[in-house]
C-alpha cells in the first residue's frame, strides 16, 4: 500500500473546490502498478494520497478519514466503481469525484457523471490529466444543467461491447471471440479498426 505524508501547507490545488487548499485524495483502482506510480505522482505535487483496491477498501479509508477529492477506476473485481461513487458520494457529499476508465465506454462515464462525478478520463492518465479533469469539472452540476442525451450508434455500441468482454477476457483474443460467439479473424478485423463516431 502506498501511502504519501501530509503535505506542508501551499497553494491552492487546481480543481480543488473554490476557497479549500485541502490536498488529500483518494485513489482506487485494482491495477496496482498504474495507481502506485499515479499516488506518487500526486505525492510529489504536494497531495496526501490513500490508496484502495477495491470497493470494500475505498468506503472503509473514506468513512474513517473522507478526502477532498477521489479518483475512481469505474472497471473493478466485485463492485462496480458506479456502486462506489454512489456510496461515497452518500458518505462523503462534499467529495469531488473524477472517473477512470480504461474500455472506452463512454455511455458507463456518462452515468457515473449523473451519479455525481465531478469529470471522467480514459486510462492511463497521469496526475496532470486528473487535475485538469477535475478543474473542467467546477461547472454548474448536472441538474442545473440539462443534458441532451444521444444514444450511441449501433456501431459504436457494438465497438464498446467487445472492448468490455476483451477487457473481462484480459485481451485473450480467442477467448473473447468465444465469448462474442465470432470467428477469431472478424474479431480481430473488428478491432484493427477505429471507434466509430457516435
Amino acid at each position: 500500500m502506498v501511502s504519501t505524508p501530509a503535505p506542508p501547507p501551499g497553494p491552492p490545488v487546481e480543481g480543488a473546490p473554490p476557497g479549500s487548499d485541502d490536498r488529500t485524495l483518494l485513489l482506487v483502482d485494482d491495477d496496482v502498478v498504474f495507481r502506485d506510480r499515479l499516488a506518487r505522482a500526486f505525492g510529489r505535487r504536494g497531495f496526501a494520497v490513500q490508496v484502495a483496491g477495491d470497493y470494500d477498501e475505498a468506503i472503509a479509508r473514506v468513512q474513517a478519514a473522507a478526502p477532498s477529492m477521489a479518483v475512481v477506476d469505474l472497471r473493478m473485481p466485485g463492485r462496480s466503481g458506479l456502486e462506489l461513487v454512489r456510496d461515497l458520494l452518500a458518505i462523503a457529499p462534499s467529495l469531488r469525484i473524477t472517473v477512470l476508465t480504461g474500455y472506452g465506454s463512454i455511455a458507463t462515464a456518462v452515468d457515473a457523471v449523473r451519479l455525481g462525478a465531478v469529470n471522467y478520463l480514459a486510462k492511463p492518465a497521469d496526475a496532470d490529466d486528473v487535475l485538469a479533469a477535475f478543474a473542467r469539472g467546477t461547472a454548474p452540476p448536472l441538474e442545473a444543467a440539462p443534458i441532451e442525451y444521444r444514444a450511441p450508434s449501433l456501431g459504436r455500441a457494438e465497438w464498446e461491447h467487445i472492448q468490455r468482454v476483451l477487457a473481462d477476457c484480459g485481451g485473450n483474443i480467442k477467448k473473447t471471440a468465444r465469448r462474442l460467439g465470432i470467428h477469431r479473424r472478424t474479431l480481430q478485423r473488428k478491432l484493427q479498426k477505429y471507434p466509430p463516431d457516435r
